[in-house]
């Protein structure tokens, strides 16, 4: 398995602004510091962040659309969803129990063939089909573990 890191969407909710953050908070700052080295992405996760910076960030359409633009830049294209990456999550939440969106988010970073997977919703440290997951804010923040 390669080194490739996938991000969940609270990093790129983080990286490109949200306008309710604390400005002590170090997150934002790690969230771009790990955008910018570079990542994968799935449609799902821009989808997420699209609906993420409307609604709760009540970002503009065309603001959004710049946001994903410069997620291509950093990440390349988005990885695609399909029946198969549906299939393995579906089995991914009946073994581990996961939520069907957050199973999606490792299934397709496994067909990606990534080792990582940046989140900070899931539980640090797991390893899931030889899929690392590791919150990337655990230590500049004293947010709990989940």
């Amino acid at each position: 398995m390669t080194s490739r890191i996938f991000f969940d969407t609270n990093v790129l909710v983080y990286a490109l602004g949200d306008p309710r953050v604390d400005l002590a908070d170090p997150r934002p700052a790690r969230a771009e510091e790990l955008l910018e080295q570079g990542g994968v992405v799935s449609v799902q996760v821009l989808n997420e962040y699209a609906d993420a910076a409307s609604r709760k960030l009540k970002l503009s359409w065309p603001k959004i659309a710049d946001s994903l633009r410069l997620v291509e830049m950093l990440c390349g294209r988005a990885r695609a969803i399909n029946s198969e990456t549906q299939l393995t999550a579906l089995a991914f939440s009946d073994r581990y129990g996961f939520r069907i969106f957050d199973s999606m988010i490792l299934a397709s970073a496994l067909e990606a063939g990534c080792s990582t997977v940046y989140s900070e919703d899931l539980q640090h440290g797991q390893i899931i089909e030889g899929l690392r997951i590791e919150n990337p804010f655990r230590s500049n923040w004293p947010a709990p573990d989940r």
